[in-house]
């Protein structure tokens, strides 16, 4: 019995071992340890792919011969971008930069904005005179609904939340909420922009987004409600573009400066200004997402602490036999003898 009892234990302080690898591999994904940035540059042609923490260089040209990009969304290890000379959205490998498809969805008129729900794409493409529309299609390329929501004014990015999708509406100065349905939820949730609202971003149950106006500001707002929490939450930002938010930071893509500021998304605070500076190609669309081995790695460490606790639990059920018999307890094993 003393054998076993030292085996119980020993196995009990492996198993919390392997817990506490796979909780340390965890927990780098939601923070900004290992964290990435990806901007498309309009004039560029180009995809740079940026360090969250120093906004150093990973790779300048990360994705290149992408005409005109705009919009940027990325899910796991894919990066889908929109090209609005070419009218595609683009698949390329968020790694290596290679191209998947580039031309995964084509014949999308003034493309923009783009987003990624589960397996789903949601596009806003078309320009003035109500031609504008949000279309939904599989992030394998096929369509859904090309025309989930139409009579738009020249929609620029689009977010989406839980069941939500958000749309800057520029050509009608508002912000615009529609389920992932289609249906409307409040056309102009928010309004008043002098010159429009370009980039947004939704966090918990705010929403933020990027006017060009009064020297280029990021306003918050109720995401529910559309009240205005701060429109000048951040300003002095000159040609605010695409914006992001993770790790309880923002991010804004400046194309007057150059430049991907950080502020707080708590209180607007500074973090870094020019976290990442030299981008005289027009910085337009942004997203920041954990580097995808950070999130292999959580992969790895929950399955290989599940993995240990059932060879050991067979180990254990293979090796030993207790039974009863007449009141008297036998003990049998074929295992190596376990020091005291």
């Amino acid at each position: 019995m003393r054998r076993i009892e030292l085996l119980r234990q020993r196995t009990m302080v492996g198993l919390l071992w392997a817990a506490v690898v796979a909780v340390a591999a965890l927990s780098e994904v939601p923070g900004t340890a290992r964290a990435q940035i990806f901007v498309t540059k309009q004039g560029g042609n180009t995809i740079g792919k940026y360090d969250v923490n120093t906004g150093a260089t990973i790779s300048a040209a990360l994705v290149t011969g992408v005409s005109s990009p705009w919009g940027i969304a990325v899910s796991g290890s894919t990066l889908f971008v929109a090209s609005t000379s070419q009218g595609t959205i683009g698949e390329y490998d968020a790694v290596t930069g290679a191209a998947i498809n580039a031309a995964l969805i084509s014949g999308l008129d003034q493309v923009k904005g783009v987003a990624v729900s589960g397996s789903n794409l949601f596009v806003a493409y078309g320009a003035n005179n109500g031609t504008g529309k949000i279309g939904e299609f599989t992030t394998t390329g096929a369509t859904v609904n090309a025309s989930l929501v139409t009579g738009l004014e020249y929609p620029v990015f689009i977010a989406v939340s839980g069941s939500n999708l958000y749309v800057a509406d520029y050509g009608f100065g508002r912000i615009s909420e529609y389920t992932t349905a289609g249906a409307t939820v409040n056309a102009s949730l928010v309004s008043g922009f002098v010159s429009g609202p370009w980039g947004i971003a939704v966090s918990g149950g705010n929403l933020f987004a990027t006017d060009e106006s009064n020297g280029g500001s990021v306003g918050e707002f109720n995401a529910t409600t559309g009240a205005a929490i701060n429109r000048q939450f951040v300003t002095g930002l000159g040609d605010t573009n695409g914006i992001a938010v993770f790790g309880g930071n923002l991010f804004v893509a400046n194309g007057l400066g150059g430049t991907i500021g950080e502020y707080d998304a708590s209180t607007g605070a500074t973090v870094s200004a020019a976290l990442v500076s030299g981008l005289t190609n027009l910085p337009q669309g942004i997203a920041v997402v954990p580097e995808p081995r950070s999130l292999m790695l959580a992969v790895l460490g929950f399955g290989g602490f599940a993995a240990w606790g059932w060879r050991r639990a067979r180990h254990v059920a293979r090796n030993y036999s207790i039974s009863t018999l007449a009141g008297i307890r036998s003990v049998t094993t074929r295992l190596p003898r376990v020091g005291t």
